[in-house]
This record gives C-alpha cells, sequence and structure tokens, in this order.
C-alpha cells in the first residue's frame, strides 16, 4: 500500500486557488454574533458552585422569582 502524502495545514489542494475565494475580513460577523449570542462566561469562582447548567438556571428562576416578589412587595407599600 503507498502511503499518501499529507498536505501541510496552510496549503491548498492543487484544486483548489487562492483567487477564486473572495477577499478576507477579519471579524466579519462579530457584531451579528454579539447581538445574537446568549453565552455567558461566569467568573471562576461563581462557576465552582454550580456543577452544571441545570444549576445555573435553577438558581436564576429562584432569584428572578425572589425579585419579582420583592417588587410587588414595594409598589404595594406607596
Amino acid at each position: 500500500m503507498r502511503k499518501t502524502k499529507k498536505l501541510a495545514a496552510d496549503e491548498l489542494r492543487s484544486e483548489y486557488k487562492r483567487s477564486d475565494f473572495g477577499a478576507l475580513v477579519r471579524g466579519k460577523y462579530i457584531e451579528r454574533l454579539q447581538t445574537s449570542s446568549n453565552v455567558v462566561v461566569l467568573d471562576p469562582e461563581v462557576a465552582d458552585l454550580f456543577p452544571n447548567a441545570a444549576a445555573v438556571n435553577a438558581a436564576l428562576r429562584s432569584l428572578a422569582e425572589i425579585a419579582k416578589r420583592a417588587g410587588s412587595r414595594r409598589s404595594r407599600s406607596h
């Protein structure tokens, strides 16, 4: 069996030409990603408190419920 020659990571195959592709634009989609992304990065000390995403979601739901109740109490006292 013949061994095939491996291409270097930065080489195009012979059937492709760099001119076939448009101009490269760095960060072309970053604005769209920032506006539509829902990824949140937790600080390491906070992440250590939660074993998984479900635990984070449960804690945030509880906090939201507490905040909602506290807000409704405040509005009644006025």
